[in-house]
């Protein structure tokens, strides 16, 4: 069975950092599109970050480019996000997911895309 850990989630001060991390298990994540989606209380999940497998290319949402980096360590299975200079706007739930049918991504990601799902990690900025 297809599983996704999440974790690194956690309280920071505005204009700090965090690394958020997802392994996976049942899967060769080399061969597949990974992402990470957000969601905040009252609003729509949104995709942040995605990385494809066929060439290494990444893109990310306008709001966090410049700030977060996705990365993946494919021998691991594990992906990763790397977030800088963080803002309150960014408090919500982590998801990392993976697309079964995609090497490489398509932005904006679509949450009905993903096959697999990390729970999720609470990541809160305070002011």
């Amino acid at each position: 069975q297809v599983q996704f850990v999440a974790s690194g989630g956690g309280l920071v001060q505005r204009g700090g950092s965090l690394r958020l991390s997802c392994v996976g298990s049942g899967v060769t994540l080399g061969d597949y599109a990974v992402a990470w989606f957000r969601q905040a209380p009252g609003k729509e999940r949104e995709g942040v970050s995605c990385s494809s497998a066929s060439d290494g290319s990444t893109d990310s949402a306008d709001s966090v480019k410049g700030r977060f980096t996705i990365s993946r360590d494919n021998a691991k299975r594990t992906v990763y996000l790397q977030m800088n200079n963080l803002k309150p706007e960014d408090t919500a739930i982590y998801y990392c997911a993976a697309n079964m049918m995609r090497r490489r991504c398509v932005w904006p990601p679509t949450a009905y895309e993903y096959d697999y799902w990390g729970q999720g990690t609470q990541v809160t900025v305070s002011s």
